[in-house]
């Protein structure tokens, strides 16, 4: 089956202390509870004491009429700095969450998605809808940098 490989990055810039920003992140399977995209997050496998070797089934619904499932595993956990995963499923590739402050309350997030979609109707569609799936993949994250946001104001920073 032919892949097709796509390349995403988002910059988030969350008005908050990063150690906030970096336990609302690394806490995936509390995502649904304020990221609207995330439907849920099934908890596979342990991981050790910060998560390197964790396995979690995510299930994803962006703006498009489908949803995508994939298992990510944790392969790098280096706190308030960076956290990655391999992805396999529905798509395969890695995930990479970078965090870095201005020193004072700006926490600046950046996330890069290198996958291949493994569906084959999307391979098949990818010529015509490469630029519907990018579309849809940055609205699904400017709604979760957008609820971030607003879950950590709730918390009291502003």
């Amino acid at each position: 089956m032919r892949t097709v490989e796509y390349r995403f990055s988002t910059i988030w810039r969350i008005d908050a202390p990063v150690q906030e920003v970096w336990a609302a992140i690394h806490d995936s399977a509390r995502w649904p509870e304020w990221w609207i995209n995330v439907e849920r997050v099934d908890q596979l496998k342990a991981g050790s004491g910060q998560g390197v070797g964790a396995v979690q089934r995510y299930t994803w619904k962006g703006r498009l009429p489908y949803r995508l499932v994939f298992d990510m595993r944790v392969t790098r956990v280096e706190p308030l700095v960076a956290l990655e995963g391999e992805a396999s499923g529905d798509v395969e590739g890695v995930g990479r969450w970078s965090f870095s402050t201005d020193g004072r309350n700006l926490t600046v997030v950046r996330y890069d998605w290198c996958v291949r979609t493994n569906r084959a109707w999307m391979n098949a569609l990818a010529p015509l809808l490469r630029p519907v799936f990018q579309w849809n993949h940055d609205a699904v994250m400017r709604e979760g940098g957008a609820a971030l946001a607003r879950r950590l104001l709730g918390v009291g920073h502003g």
